[in-house]
């Protein structure tokens, strides 16, 4: 029977205050310094801003193409809510800790508070 693990995914809904959840700029330069911090690599991405409606909350969705996987966010600012997930294989070496700290570096980052966090071993 195989030992090999593929990887730890997360997946979890947290509230944030609205300013943090429609700052698609903020977000892309935190996540690069993240994917610099981690040693991992990036081989591709896409963020989206949806447009700010009569009560001038704009989300956004990006999505991190990595080559250990992923990582990705979409943002709810007229309910204060985002959903994040990141999954990183662990082909190279064991990435459970690095998903771990990314999830904790994202909730600090966006002032968040955790409401739903799943861990799925892949």
């Amino acid at each position: 029977m195989p030992t090999y693990t593929p990887g730890l995914h997360i997946l979890a809904t947290f509230a944030a205050p609205a300013p943090a959840l429609r700052n698609a700029e903020a977000c892309r330069a935190f996540f690069d310094a993240q994917v610099l911090a981690f040693g991992l690599e990036k081989v591709g991405e896409a963020y989206h801003s949806f447009p700010a409606d009569d009560t001038g909350d704009g989300g956004f969705t990006a999505v991190l193409a990595l080559t250990e996987s992923h990582l990705s966010i979409h943002t709810w600012p007229e309910h204060g809510l985002a959903t994040f997930d990141v999954f990183l294989s662990n082909f190279r070496r064991d990435n459970s800790t690095t998903v771990r700290r990314l999830y904790a570096a994202t909730l600090a980052f966006f002032e968040g508070t955790e409401l739903t966090q799943t861990e799925v071993r892949r």
